[in-house]
């Protein structure tokens, strides 16, 4: 029980330096990489975005972020960071016009889900990596230890 204990504490410990990590991005410098990501897009040089707040789900305790509304167009989205531990966060980025651009996310040790419209456009602002784990985003959007990330697009038939 004691490995148990001081496994968990390294764990946790980790994750919360990837979150200071995480935070250093200003929020302009994060939409700055994810246009960057994207190449082509529809914003300008200063685009106007709305953000959805921080995600922080602790044993399955926690809410989960969402976006569910439909504009006539291309709306800029930056998702704050997600973190998630022992747990599941489930993202639904149902927006068929929505640019959603991650912050960061970090899950330990449980399931992270994006479910996103499959016209939407989604890219990080930070690089990402697995460890012990397993991830269906081939741009591991996030940092993932002993843990899934999915991402599912939906609302194309």
């Amino acid at each position: 029980m004691k490995n148990f204990r001081s496994y968990f504490c390294v764990l946790f410990l980790s994750s919360l330096s990837l979150i200071a990590h995480a935070q250093d991005t200003t929020p302009r410098g994060a939409i700055g990489k994810c246009l960057a990501a994207w190449g082509k897009h529809p914003f300008g040089a200063n685009p106007k975005f709305k953000t959805l707040s921080t995600s922080v789900k602790v044993f399955g305790i926690g809410s989960n972020p969402g976006d569910h509304e439909t504009t006539d167009a291309p709306a800029l989205v930056l998702l704050n960071p997600a973190v998630n531990v022992m747990g599941g966060t489930t993202y639904e980025l149902m927006n068929p016009n929505g640019w959603y651009c991650f912050k960061a996310n970090v899950n330990v040790m449980g399931g992270l889900t994006v479910k996103a419209h499959c016209k939407a456009h989604i890219a990080s602002a930070h690089s990402g990596a697995v460890v012990m784990g397993k991830s269906t985003d081939a741009q591991n959007r996030g940092v993932t230890v002993m843990g899934r990330t999915k991402v599912e697009f939906t609302g194309c038939n």
